[in-house]
């Protein structure tokens, strides 16, 4: 009698701490810092994506896609970015380590650090994923799978438009850079060098910012400030390596009436569009990933390592060549794969059960 007795208050106490589990599933909430922000649905694990640039429309889409991604596979996502600064960079990475997430998306670590910033992740049994990131003496470590643009890929496309579209051999070049230091800009400038040494174009000037902290300002007020020096015909493009400072120069040349100039630029977005269609806009090109894809990609192979499924140590996401004149006055992020071949799309890292995650959870 008294074991039957201590068996029944043992069943409900297991049935109350499960009602009380399920009704806290059911009402919970997370809240994150200014830094970050976090989405939940009925969930499988804990991810945290970590961004080390400001919140621009790229970092925009790219926390878009892997929250989304993230949500659909049944995920708890939450999302943290430090503005470009390595000191808090490597301080929300060490706190979401310390609070025991399942996986891991960082973007944007830098070689000085990011192996010894991730290496308690990896002791831990989390789940890494990175895009655009250095490792100290380019060794990945083991269990990361690092993502990049294909920035070779852009730098190519975005050079090859310009020496195609300049009257002078070598194509002169006004260079707007930011480095060393970033790696997928690095990157495109080991081939802007390439294409230097080959005499394909020839460099009147370098301008770069000094911060990230007000890159399109910055970079308008030093283009404005250089431009009187170059008059009409001496210069027949400028080369924006990341749109955000593309943005910048496009206002100096607005600003200025500089119709001259070819601007032809690398990376995306809504405003980017828009300022391409702008009326007289002498922005003509721009390589490109969808940044967007980039976080869902990103989310994927988490997904998988999560999953204990191979995944590769490197991968590179395919670059295309966005045209002004491929452009309408409708055209948007969602819609450029109307116009651009294979834009947005990629099955790459997509499987069944994800499909079947998605549907149970769109329910």
């Amino acid at each position: 009698m008294v074991k039957n007795l201590k068996a029944k208050r043992i069943l409900s106490l297991l049935t109350v701490a499960a009602l009380s589990a399920s009704l806290l599933a059911g009402c919970g909430s997370s809240d994150e810092t200014a830094e970050g922000g976090s989405s939940e649905t009925p969930t499988s694990g804990k991810i945290a994506v970590i961004r080390n640039l400001p919140s621009d429309d790229h970092t925009k889409q790219f926390l878009e896609g892997a929250t989304s991604e993230g949500q659909a596979l049944g995920y708890q996502v939450d999302t943290f970015i430090s503005n470009g600064d390595d000191a808090k960079f490597q301080e929300l990475v060490a706190q979401q380590i310390q609070k025991g997430y399942d996986g891991l998306i960082i973007s944007h670590g830098k070689g000085e650090y990011s192996t010894d910033m991730i290496a308690p992740a990896l002791e831990a049994g989390m789940k890494v994923v990175t895009f655009d990131t250095a490792f100290k003496d380019g060794a990945i470590p083991e269990g990361i799978t690092a993502t990049a643009q294909d920035d070779e890929a852009l730098a190519r496309l975005s050079l090859d438009e310009i020496v195609a579209s300049s009257p002078s051999k070598p194509a002169k070049v006004l260079k707007i850079w930011f480095g060393p230091g970033i790696p997928p800009l690095d990157s495109r400038d080991t081939i802007y060098k390439e294409y230097e040494a080959a005499g394909k174009i020839q460099t009147v000037e370098f301008v770069g910012p000094s911060t990230l902290d007000d890159v399109q300002g910055e970079i308008s007020n030093r283009v404005g400030a250089i431009l009187p020096k170059y008059p009409a015909g001496s210069v027949d493009a400028m080369w924006g390596s990341w749109d955000e400072m593309a943005k910048g120069g496009y206002k100096a040349l607005k600003e200025a009436g500089r119709t001259d100039i070819n601007l032809v630029s690398i990376d995306v977005s809504n405003q980017d569009i828009n300022l391409m269609m702008e009326e007289g806009s002498v922005w003509s090109a721009t390589a490109a990933v969808d940044p967007k894809l980039i976080g869902i990609v990103n989310m994927r192979l988490l997904a998988k390592k999560l999953h204990d499924e191979e995944t590769p140590q490197t991968y590179n996401l395919e670059a295309h060549l966005i045209k002004k004149s491929q452009l309408s006055a409708d055209t948007t992020m969602n819609t450029l794969s109307d116009v651009v071949p294979g834009w947005g799309q990629s099955d790459a890292f997509n499987e069944t059960w994800m499909d079947e995650l998605r549907a149970a959870n769109a329910k």
